[in-house]
């Protein structure tokens, strides 16, 4: 009921962030249940419902990442004072707060079952048939009887890790207090009185010196990646209609071609901080000025914030650019072999949930640099070079990623050139 009381009252920006987590859950969950549709419908194609499951992973993900993006930019993530003393300690707090994402997730799972039933025929006549003659039925495992304990336990599932990630990622933290011994007058030792613990709630911005501490290994997942997938490709290139056609169909290429994508991808999310914050250096490197030294050290302070999400834009990208070179080498202007349906909501997802995950993670850091703002205004800095920062940081980022991503994406495709 508090939770509800919370949402009712929050401002409309708010209710579209969880709306689109609604939305995201939702998607993830259609995926889950044609996955088991598919595997009822087709019991000896085991191989096409373990890839169409493994499909899944990736949507079901980025649902999870914008969750908790959107659960760590809630106002309601720190109820304040006067929640604590009625009761509503930190602890409570998380669990109040992982408790609202998950709710905000079931309406989601309600409405891709209903759609996921339409689709096959049991509620009906389909009208949202993608080929007119029942293939989403056949797809879909239409007239086969779905299994009920698989059926409640794939809705389960986004909600369930939705509403763990969240509480794991707002449950009270206790740093370790400093045990040092204190000398006496003659050198006997006595154990010190530690100081009162500090609980820190809610999420904290990882200092920029940890935020740089994954760069290295976002790089080694990265050529790890890049070694692995131009190391399982072979010599011949993938057959046309192979190329995640349709999800499970991964028998034209190899396990090593997908894992090394996922590695690559893997890096990218990892260096995403450390890149961030490398740009800021360079922003103020050497003997800046006011609009270049500002943007750069805003840009250090907030790596921990927006580093992730920018790091997945950036795999997001460098995927799409694959993807969309090898289907034009393979299709051609004919288009002849094109994204299925499933594969086409899974990519929309992914960009969906990646490009709300950023813009959501760059309202927090406004909103963690509002007093920093009200202090330059404070001092007569003009609007202008507030708003010039601004734009200074974005091209900088798309100045150092944007090369980036299309050396990965090159090098991701060059193996398939014939």
């Amino acid at each position: 009921m508090l939770s509800l009381r919370l949402a009712r009252g929050a401002r409309p920006s708010v209710l579209v962030r969880r709306s689109l987590v609604t939305v995201a859950a939702a998607g993830a969950s259609f995926l889950l249940l044609s996955a088991l549709g598919f595997a009822s419908g087709h019991p000896a194609d085991s191989q096409g419902a373990v890839g169409r499951l493994l499909w899944c992973l990736v949507p079901l993900a980025a649902t999870v990442q914008l969750a908790l993006a959107v659960c760590r930019a809630d106002p309601s993530t720190g109820p304040g004072a006067g929640f604590a003393a009625a009761g509503l300690g930190p602890a409570r707090a998380a669990l109040l707060s992982a408790s609202s994402m998950a709710a905000a997730c079931a309406p989601g799972g309600v409405l891709a079952l209903l759609t996921f039933l339409h689709l096959r025929g049991d509620l009906g006549g389909s009208w949202l048939d993608w080929a007119g003659n029942g293939t989403a039925g056949r797809q879909l495992g239409g007239g086969r009887p779905l299994p009920l304990a698989g059926t409640v336990t794939l809705l389960a599932v986004v909600p369930v890790l939705v509403g763990a990630a969240c509480a794991a990622a707002l449950w009270p933290r206790r740093p370790r207090a400093g045990h040092q011994p204190v000398r006496g007058p003659r050198g006997a030792r006595r154990p010190s009185i530690p100081a009162p613990p500090t609980v820190v709630t809610g999420p904290v911005a990882p200092r920029p010196h940890q935020a740089t501490s994954a760069l290295p290994w976002g790089i080694a997942l990265t050529a790890a990646g890049l070694a692995l997938q131009a190391y399982a490709s072979g010599d011949s290139p993938p057959r046309p209609d192979a190329l995640l056609a349709m999800p499970g169909r991964l028998g034209g290429n190899p396990p090593g071609v997908v894992g090394g994508w996922a590695l690559a991808a893997l890096g990218l999310v990892l260096a995403g901080p450390g890149l961030t914050h490398l740009c800021g250096r360079l922003l103020a490197a050497g003997r800046p000025g006011v609009l270049r030294l500002l943007a750069g050290r805003v840009l250090q302070q907030e790596a921990g914030l927006i580093g992730r999400p920018v790091g997945a834009l950036c795999a997001l990208a460098s995927a799409a650019y694959t993807v969309m070179e090898l289907y034009g080498r393979a299709s051609g202007p004919s288009g002849a072999h094109a994204f299925g349906p499933l594969t086409g909501l899974g990519a929309a997802l992914v960009t969906l949930c990646a490009g709300a995950t950023t813009l959501t993670a760059a309202v927090e850091a406004r909103s963690a640099r509002e007093r920093t703002t009200a202090a330059l205004l404070r001092l007569g800095a003009p609007a202008r070079l507030l708003r010039g920062a601004a734009a200074l940081r974005g091209a900088a980022l798309l100045a150092l990623l944007v090369p980036l991503v299309w050396m990965v994406a090159h090098l991701t495709a060059m193996p398939f050139h014939r």
